[in-house]
């Protein structure tokens, strides 16, 4: 047994924690207090997250596709569907908005109806020019609408990019610096130029409905809804807790003693983030909450057992000491598995999930020492419960509960059992049932203004997620070689067949438009030149980009000539989808490009995103699997016995597999939200089996190793704080259903009926499983003592710890 976790460390605890009591209210003000100062490192994500470790292979590459072009996820749309635009009214009031847009120093240049350049071929010197689309001396109704006319049936280059020809719908394009882009300055400009007001105030003014994304826009907004339910989630969960408690206790003391260890609780995890110098992301952000719907179980217990101790013998002080000596192991195991399946987390590469894993696993045990220290000491200084707070002990609706499960147990043990395989055969055919998906803005919010533009740009222009293909010719000006631009006219055409991705852009859009030009602009001409032409039109292009003019080719060919881009964009599509779109492309680029002349790779947003997803999974998958493992060796060094180890898996391992099955019946998919459900369901429920176990040990001590007897009485003594804790646990967890964010949503929700399921096994499979080990007698070579005093023995503690 080890003597630092004996019944007579926790009793030399217990006196210190007693005797000591201003000192460490003291020190517990004075951290809170330094924490709460780290609150002001915390720093809000400004990207998506990266769910790949820095050396995995995609990340390398799409690493080296920004080092040759820069970042690709800096444009930001605004479009509309509404032939009203163009009239004389309308281009002075854009033309004023987008002024100061341009002037901004977080813009490097836009594409406007006002400031779009077209290709205009200069015989004398033998190039080609940029010149303005529209004359600003000219404007007038009639003038414009023989322009739009004009850029949808003269303009083939910007068809897809700027207009959708079938349905006239038009968008312009804000490219903001790509090294600002990234900074807390993008949401200033966001705000700044083209926030919900503003937007609305420029539809009123011009009388046309406008749309506003790209992934700039989509981040600021996005991180601002996470912002904001951070004070969702805190508020709620809080309310519900509290309520839920007050329920329970009756006992505003006891809810304002609790409140108060969990809000000091929600401090910490503040400030370990900006301690840690972590961003607050979509994950980060759920724990506070988290410490809350976790902070009260502790509560309940400690508070649960004080009372219970109160009723039974009426001494304040040997209560407290008891609340301390007693269920000190009990909870301290309890935070520790709980801790343990959020530091699983640990293990995998996904910085995000480190981050997650370290904070929350940091906060859960330092949520024990507050419950540990705050609960008696606020006790200590507080008159005895009185009746009326004792009352929730023997309350009828707990004891018909409690007879319920006694009878079920009783009466129904092979019912039990096959109701568990049943449940388990049902988990095992759903999980066959599981698809893995995923995609960047699949778990955005689906009822915000920006999540509806991002659905009509999917209509209009194929989606605003940016797909990347890098094509590496190894050798300088390759990238201009006649044989290489057919190679990617042929790929591009490929990628036009496929109705999930947009119309492509690279060096060959330029070629082709370059061709249209030198023959005036006829678009019969808006195609490859021929080897005969090829000689003179290349040259035009190569006069054009001399002298710094290099705007014409710069997005699609790097400086060098080595490596060009082929930029698309995809619909919301779930990884499923994106493989086969991959798997698709991969082969026609093999076929194209062959290895000893190219090197071609597939990169950007939504490709990182799908490799992530995958790699996710297969992380979380290991991680759970550890989490079972290490909760295992814990079982077995805490029980010393191989029954106990598998008595205990079994009842939380089958909620999970129900739920697993639940997912695949109903259709969720997993994900990174999802998969993230195992881990922590599994780390909680197995607080009950512990409680449960350790109390039954004591049971059978005290009844001389009756089974069925110490079974009974183990329901009746655990039951009750079982069944509050797991109350408590499913409605915290629920208050993730207020969320906005679908993947929240889905984690809350499958938590928390993973937990309902748990607690059921834990109450009714886990008693019934007991009882099947032996017919009526045990002994203490087959349960032997476990290595810790998970619950301390019934013993006369000294009673004057207080002074």
């Amino acid at each position: 047994m080890l003597k630092w976790l004996s019944t007579s460390f926790w009793d030399y605890i217990a006196g210190k924690i007693l005797r000591n009591r201003v000192a460490l209210l003291i020190i517990i003000f004075a951290f809170t207090a330094f924490m709460a100062m780290q609150w002001k490192n915390m720093r809000f994500t400004y990207t998506e997250a990266n769910l790949l470790p820095d050396h995995h292979e995609v990340n390398i590459q799409y690493k080296s596709f920004l080092d040759k072009f820069g970042e690709e996820g800096n444009l930001i749309v605004i479009g509309f569907k509404d032939s009203t635009f163009f009239n004389a009214k309308n281009l002075k009031t854009w033309e004023k908005f987008i002024a100061n847009i341009k002037k901004d120093k977080a813009v490097d240049f836009t594409i406007s109806i006002e400031d779009l350049r077209v290709l205009e071929k200069d015989t004398l010197q033998q190039k080609f020019k940029l010149v303005p689309f529209v004359s600003n001396d000219k404007v007038s109704d009639e003038y414009l609408k023989q322009k739009e006319k004009e850029l949808f049936n003269n303009l083939p280059f910007y068809e897809g990019m700027l207009f959708n020809k079938e349905s006239g719908a038009v968008r312009f394009a804000i490219y903001m610096n790509k090294k600002i882009v990234n900074t807390a300055a993008r949401k200033d400009f966001v705000l700044k130029y083209l926030s919900k007001d503003k937007i609305e105030a420029l539809e009123k003014e011009m009388g046309i409905d406008i749309r506003v994304s790209g992934m700039p826009y989509i981040r600021t907004l996005n991180s601002q809804s996470i912002i904001d339910e951070i004070g969702l989630f805190v508020g709620a969960a809080l309310g519900v807790t509290s309520l839920l408690f007050f329920f329970f206790f009756r006992s505003f003391r006891a809810t304002f003693i609790s409140m108060l260890v969990v809000i000091i609780g929600v401090m910490w995890s503040f400030g370990t983030l900006g301690l840690l110098n972590y961003e607050i992301t979509v994950l980060t952000a759920i724990i506070p909450p988290l410490i809350i719907v976790i902070g009260i179980p502790n509560c309940i217990f400690l508070i649960n057992k004080y009372q219970q101790e109160v009723k039974k013998h009426g001494n304040k002080a040997k209560s407290l000491q008891r609340v301390i000596s007693k269920v000190g192991n009990a909870t301290l195991m309890t935070n520790l598995t709980t801790a343990a399946g959020f530091a699983t987390f640990i293990v995998t590469e996904s910085e995000l999930l480190k981050e997650f894993g370290i904070v929350a696993s940091l906060n859960i045990v330092s949520l024990f020492l507050l419950c540990l220290i705050i609960i008696p000491i606020a006790y200590s200084y507080m008159p005895l419960p009185k009746e009326k707070h004792l009352a929730h002990l023997g309350k009828n609706y707990m004891k018909s509960f409690i007879t319920w499960i006694e009878n079920t147990i009783r009466k129904h043990s092979v019912a039990i059992f096959a109701v568990a395989i049943g449940l388990l055969v049902f988990g095992i055919i759903g999980i066959y049932q599981i698809k893995v998906s995923g995609s960047i803005i699949e778990d955005m919010p689906k009822n915000t203004g920006f999540f509806d533009d991002i659905i009509f740009y999917e209509q209009e222009f194929d989606g605003v997620m940016p797909l990347e293909i890098m094509i590496d010719t190894k050798k300088p000006k390759g990238a201009l070689k006649s044989v290489t631009l057919k190679r990617i006219n042929e790929l591009q055409e490929t990628i036009e067949e496929i109705p999930e991705l947009s119309k492509p852009v690279s060096i060959v859009n330029v070629v082709k438009y370059a061709k249209q030009t030198f023959y005036n602009g006829n678009p019969e001409y808006y195609e490859l030149p021929t080897k005969q032409e090829e000689a003179f039109i290349l040259t035009y292009i190569k006069n054009s980009t001399k002298k710094g003019n290099d705007n014409m080719m710069k997005s699609y060919v790097d400086s060098t000539g080595q490596y060009a881009r082929i930029t698309t964009f995809m619909r919301d599509i779930g990884t499923d989808k994106m493989a086969k779109i991959e798997e698709r492309l991969q082969n026609k680029i093999d076929k194209l490009f062959p290895t000893e002349r190219y090197t071609v790779t597939m990169t950007g947003k939504a490709y990182v995103f799908e490799k992530g997803t995958h790699y996710l999974v297969h992380n979380l998958v290991l991680s759970l699997l550890f989490a079972i493992l290490l909760i295992s060796l814990l079982m077995a060094y805490l029980f010393r016995s191989v029954k106990m180890i598998i008595v205990s898996l079994l009842p939380n391992i089958l909620p999970l597999v129900i739920t697993a099955g639940l997912m695949g019946f109903l259709g969720i998919p997993i994900k990174p939200s999802t998969i993230l459900v195992f881990s922590i369901a599994f780390g909680i429920s197995v607080d009950d089996t512990i409680h449960f176990l350790a109390k039954y040990r004591q049971e059978l001590k005290a009844n001389n190793w009756k089974i069925k007897r110490s079974v009974y009485a183990t329901v009746k003594e655990a039951g009750i704080s079982m069944f509050y804790t797991s109350v408590v646990l499913f409605f915290g967890f629920s208050v993730f259903t207020l969320s906005s964010f679908g993947g929240t949503v889905a984690l809350g929700s499958l938590v928390a009926t993973t937990l309902l399921f748990a607690m059921l096994s834990n109450l009714i499979l886990l008693p019934a499983l007991l009882l099947s080990l032996e017919k009526s007698v045990a002994n203490e070579e087959e349960f032997p003592e476990p290595t810790i005093d998970i619950l301390a023995e019934d013993l006369e503690e000294d009673s004057s710890q207080i002074q």
